[in-house]
């Protein structure tokens, strides 16, 4: 009898739940269209989401990073409309693994998730109003693959480090600490607000290179961060600005049961593997996710300048970030010991 109570004590109860009223929705709106129709036209975006929502699921990284170039630059989707498909179908998949990562207990920093999830929802509202209507989605994609690139460089150099320590939580939680967490939650609601993804690897930047917390740890808990953010997104668009298109329902019905069962299990799979090989799988991602941007975009000299520019001075301000936080836990290690 112990063993049983044992054994259902640590099944994700709301996950499976999550996951049968998903099904069963999905199932009964599917009575009432035609599959085969709808497969047979957008079988590329449930394609795309088998890769997506794994990705989502086991990186800091949102579905949105491998769709949102997928579907404006290969399929040719309206920037809007990508946009609104990703807040829609992370609403699903990024749910699902959060549940999953509850219900499994899987370790996450809730500091972290609290302050970044306080400044990413104003981030969210104002890009949305403000910031969208004025940012040209591919100069904006090139600007932040070249960024996220550079901090992949900076946290490959920081790893090759044999005496690096990481830790579960942020170290001697402070009042700046809750207000840097707030400012950069901000700002990473606003990169959402353009791409459907975003606060989770821009705040996930901050965790790994300045507060050194694990991969291991910092991306269970980047997840949570971009579902809520993806939830608030998602209802923006289709309850208060109303402009959630036909196409982007349509691809959302096509995806919904692939997310449901591959963001899961990316996350499932990231919890068994060990701190470094995770690090290795974000390296392998930013990389393709560079080297595929400059393949579809073919930018021009002067956004690769601008490329260029951005790799630099991202690599500078990351590499200045884990030295200085690495002068400070020296100095504070020596007055404690003085």
């Amino acid at each position: 009898m112990k063993s049983t109570r044992k054994f259902f004590g640590n099944i994700p109860v709301l996950y499976f739940l999550f996951l049968t009223i998903v099904l069963v929705c999905w199932f009964l709106y599917a009575q009432h269209i035609d599959v085969f129709d709808l497969y047979a036209r957008r079988w590329p975006a449930a394609l795309t989401m088998v890769f997506g929502s794994f990705i989502a699921g086991s990186s800091p990284e949102g579905s949105a990073a491998i769709a949102y170039p997928v579907f404006t630059l290969l399929l040719d989707i309206p920037p809007p409309v990508a946009r609104n498909f990703a807040f829609a179908i992370q609403s699903i998949g990024m749910t699902s693994a959060t549940l999953l990562i509850l219900g499994l207990h899987i370790k996450v920093e809730w500091n972290y998730i609290r302050f970044v999830t306080l400044g990413g929802v104003f981030g969210l509202v104002l890009g949305t109003y403000a910031v969208v209507p004025l940012v040209s989605p591919v100069m904006a994609k090139l600007f932040f693959v070249s960024l996220w690139l550079s901090f992949g460089i900076a946290l490959w150099l920081e790893n090759r480090r044999p005496e690096r320590q990481v830790f579960d939580e942020i170290r001697n939680f402070k009042r700046s600490d809750k207000i840097n967490l707030v400012l950069f939650g901000f700002i990473g609601g606003i990169i959402s607000s353009l791409f459907g993804t975003g606060i989770n690897i821009f705040t996930y930047c901050i965790m790994t290179i300045y507060y050194r917390v694990s991969e291991k740890v910092a991306t269970p808990s980047s997840v949570i961060i971009m579902t809520i953010e993806t939830i608030l997104g998602f209802f923006i668009h289709a309850q208060v600005l109303r402009d959630f298109q036909p196409a982007a329902f349509e691809m959302w019905i096509a995806c919904v049961p692939v997310v449901a069962f591959f963001a899961p299990l990316g996350a499932f799979v990231i919890s068994k593997l060990p701190r470094k090989s995770i690090a290795q799988f974000l390296y392998f991602i930013l990389v393709v996710q560079f080297f595929g941007a400059m393949w579809v975009i073919k930018p021009s000299p002067w956004q690769l300048a601008m490329c260029s520019t951005v790799l630099a001075v991202g690599l500078g301000t990351f590499t200045y970030l884990a030295r200085v936080r690495r002068a400070s836990s020296t100095e504070g290690a020596a007055g404690s010991g003085g």
